[in-house]
């Protein structure tokens, strides 16, 4: 069986909480030692940097993704297991979430809410059913999740819209969501 694979969104920031990084840096860890791959956006900053070499220090297999205007910006991390720079924003995206079989976001600003509504949209429209996870780290994706209930609210989606995501309030209810969604992963 192949090594199974999680795509991890997250901010090049760290955020206003230490909270973030420290779920960041959990995440990056206990992806490793399940013996899965973390997949993610290769920068060496923020939250990205955080949770990459938590996963690296683990013993990890690390796959990075970035558009090659982004290599100085994000600071590339090119130590990766593998390290794939892209022409473009889109090819980034499509190459993370063709290598995953889950995606988790944590907390971060507009590339990862771009991230998320992308894979949110294709699941809606039937193009995959992989699990779609949010850790909602000191409440930090509250507003989002009510704004999905808002869009359903107001007749703009189908209630099936609120099922696409599975908000976790820690990396370790992350863990087990990610264990159940995906039982061929050890």
């Amino acid at each position: 069986m192949s090594i199974k694979s999680v795509c991890v969104y997250c901010g090049s920031r760290t955020g206003a909480i230490p909270a973030y990084s420290d779920d960041a840096e959990t995440m990056g860890r206990a992806i490793a030692q399940a013996g899965w791959r973390l997949v993610y956006g290769a920068g060496d900053v923020g939250l990205m940097g955080i949770v990459a070499r938590a996963a690296q220090a683990a013993g990890g297999e690390t796959f990075g993704v970035i558009p090659a205007h982004l290599v100085n910006m994000e600071v590339g991390k090119t130590d990766l297991t593998r390290y794939v720079v892209t022409e473009t924003m889109h090819e980034r995206k499509k190459v993370m979430f063709m290598n995953a079989d889950a995606i988790l976001v944590l907390p971060g600003g507009a590339g990862s809410l771009d991230e998320l509504f992308e894979v949110v949209t294709w699941r809606q429209l039937g193009l995959h059913q992989k699990p779609i996870l949010v850790l909602n780290t000191a409440g930090y994706w509250d507003k989002l999740l009510d704004l999905v209930d808002h869009v359903i609210a107001e007749g703009f989606a189908d209630a099936s819209l609120a099922g696409f995501l599975t908000p976790v309030s820690s990396p370790e209810a992350a863990m087990s969501a990610l264990r159940r969604a995906l039982p061929d992963i050890a």
